[in-house]
């Protein structure tokens, strides 16, 4: 059976699909916040105007008076002084189309929400999922502005904290998402051996861990301080891994310490996700489509990193690995949903 059983076909199919074209947009904005963060994007605009921010400069004058605020900015005082106007505007771009992407996920979440309402199609429980998402939406929002803010007070850059939130909370909506569309469409298989969704969800943690880290080296720019691979510099251990005092800032503060944390977590989670493949292969056959897809999205996941690594960060590749991350988090998610399965059938 379906998780909202009290759907009638036609609102499945619409509200099911629509679901997914969300997720789509949510995919897509966060390869435009990857590239936004990559190019260094991110503090170009220093006003946050939610109602009227959905328009660019027109003219010469405002154009001006934006380049202005931004030079006002810690980043271009103390990394882009003498940065030209047309240079500026390249940047500018990549921040506004993240702004206004982040604006139409908001329209195409709500306005066909309302339509359903009307409609009649949103019921308990399915009603109060889809309003934690929209009130997630409208969070989202406030988290990437309460990043912003970090980075045009006194230092260059916004903070890899709250980066790893805005981040974290992309991937929690993309997957809460598909996990909704999952059983709007979809009726559950049999369930799998316990142990196995047991194991499934310490999959999914250990890779949100791994994406965690993979937000504090973007945001502290670790992907720069060694790229070789398997060693750092020629050793299994960077000679600054303990450099910071006190001990414990080294693994969030200390930028070869996040690396190696961010490569060997990654590793181990590969690791697990493989075995999780196996042992759904065998245990579980209604999840094996998904564990198949987790099983690709891993070995890809590691292959992108580490191109990433020894290119230096180059951006194709760094963009490619974010997005790869996000498959590998969503195929999990539906492996997870999938060995659930129906509760009746346990």
């Amino acid at each position: 059976m379906t998780s909202y059983p009290n759907l009638s076909p036609q609102a499945r199919h619409w509200i099911g699909y629509w679901l997914l074209v969300v997720a789509g947009f949510v995919g897509a904005m966060t390869v435009i916040g990857g590239v936004t963060r990559l190019t260094e994007s991110g503090l170009s605009m220093v006003e946050w105007r939610p109602l009227i921010g959905l328009f660019p400069p027109w003219t010469d004058t405002e154009w001006l008076r934006v380049f202005d605020l931004y030079r006002q900015t810690p980043e271009y005082q103390k990394i882009n002084s003498g940065m030209s106007l047309s240079e500026f505007k390249e940047i500018f771009w990549w921040e506004f189309i993240h702004r206004v992407w982040g604006r139409l996920i908001g329209a195409i979440f709500a306005v066909p929400l309302l339509v359903f309402w009307l409609r009649g199609w949103v019921k308990p429980p399915l009603s109060r999922r889809l309003l934690i998402l929209l009130a997630l939406g409208g969070l989202q929002g406030l988290i990437g502005w309460w990043m912003v803010r970090s980075g045009l007070v006194d230092r260059p850059d916004v903070s890899h904290y709250r980066l790893a939130v805005h981040l974290s909370m992309a991937f929690l909506i993309a997957g809460l998402l598909i996990w909704t569309a999952l059983g709007v469409l979809s009726n559950r298989p049999s369930p799998g051996p316990r142990s196995l969704v047991t194991l499934a969800q310490a999959v999914l943690c250990c890779v949100g861990f791994v994406i965690v880290f993979g937000a504090f080296v973007a945001g502290t720019n670790a992907g720069m301080v060694y790229t070789d691979f398997p060693l750092m510099n020629g050793q299994f251990l960077a000679e600054d891994i303990w450099s910071l005092d006190p001990w414990w800032l080294n693994p969030i503060e200390n930028r070869g310490t996040i690396q190696f944390i961010h490569r060997w977590a990654a590793i181990l989670a590969a690791v697990a996700t493989l075995y999780l493949w196996l042992r759904v292969r065998e245990e579980a056959p209604g999840a094996r489509v998904p564990a198949a897809l987790m099983a690709l999205a891993v070995a890809c996941q590691v292959a992108l990193g580490v191109a990433t690594l020894v290119s230096v960060v180059w951006i194709p590749l760094a963009a490619s690995h974010q997005v790869m991350g996000l498959l590998l988090f969503l195929s999990i998610v539906w492996t997870v949903w999938a060995l659930r399965g129906d509760p009746a059938q346990r």
